[in-house]
């Protein structure tokens, strides 16, 4: 199908699915719907984009491909050779920052779990630094800036690998971080138990911080974001809201930074295209502040 009648078609099955907004059911969250726009072919993109001014970055496992924004042409490409004797075997999500493409790597589905933070000029795309964390919490997946701080995901998953007799960590023990400068992490947070059967037997796949302030998590399958808010108290994220997005399916996610307006990337892993995605306002009430206060007086003597 061309590619102006494959948006279209995207476009007018969204129009017909529900409104901007539905009620929650079986006790989740409020649903919002998002509208995919624009849908760019590549040959890239089966793990996340990366978007900034004037490009979007289509990022595969040992790849990354810089893409013209507007019209979707390639333009250069990092090539890490190979799966097997390349320098890095399995990028996942990516976020731009003052000329420099920040990308989560890991290991997967190697045992024991390490990780890294790889990056690279995206004017020349030559690989120019990396932060390694070694075995630690997980599988990286995500990487943002946000508040002036560095934020991540570790990923652990319910599948059990080939060659081994235990899952590779457990969906429950995914993790999102927050670092410091030097990718120190300095706060951790669990996902709230609801989520779990979202994302197993996969994982957290990506996150990006809307400027709404909330933080958006995919997992691997379903077409949704999950919209987090991190806790007034305790350690687990809570889970405040869904964007459905016919067409997606999880991946790493990109808010776009540069241009007005709530827009959004993804991509669809198994037809490796890019979306550009517009996304709806969430409003939720004003979260209440924790606990009572009494005065002594208020007791039973």
């Amino acid at each position: 199908m061309p590619l102006h009648q494959k948006a279209l078609s995207l476009i007018i099955l969204l129009a017909l699915s529900s409104a901007a907004f539905s009620a929650p059911s079986d006790n989740e969250p409020p649903v919002f719907e998002g509208l995919i726009e624009k849908v760019f072919e590549t040959f890239d993109a089966r793990q996340a984009v990366a978007v900034d001014a004037e490009h979007f970055y289509a990022v595969n496992n040992f790849r990354i491909t810089k893409h013209d924004k507007h019209t979707g042409e390639p333009l250069i490409q990092w090539d890490g050779i190979s799966e097997d004797d390349g320098p890095l075997i399995h990028l996942d999500s990516a976020m731009v920052l003052e000329g420099k493409l920040y990308a989560a790597h890991s290991n997967y589905p190697i045992w024991p779990m390490a990780s890294s933070i790889e990056v690279w000029d995206t004017a020349t795309m030559a690989h120019i630094d990396s932060h390694s964390f070694g075995i630690q919490l997980g599988s990286m997946t995500w990487i943002d800036r946000h508040d002036g701080f560095w934020w991540g995901g570790f990923g652990n998953y319910d599948r059990v690998q080939s060659g081994m007799s235990e899952p590779y960590g457990e969906t429950r023990m995914s993790q999102v971080v927050k670092m410091d400068e030097q990718f120190q992490i300095i706060e951790q947070w669990a996902l709230p138990a609801a989520l779990h059967p979202k994302m197993s037997p996969m994982s957290n796949s990506g996150g990006s911080w809307g400027d709404d302030g909330y933080l958006y998590l995919t997992g691997h399958d379903y077409p949704e974001l999950y919209v987090m808010r991190v806790p007034a108290t305790g350690g687990t994220l809570e889970w405040i809201a869904t964007v459905h997005i016919p067409g997606l399916n999880g991946q790493g996610i990109a808010w776009d930074r540069t241009e007005q307006g709530r827009v959004l990337w993804g991509i669809l892993k198994e037809d490796e295209e890019v979306y550009r995605i517009t996304m709806p306002e969430v409003v939720l009430p004003v979260r209440q502040a924790p606990g009572l206060i009494r005065k002594l007086g208020d007791f039973a003597q």
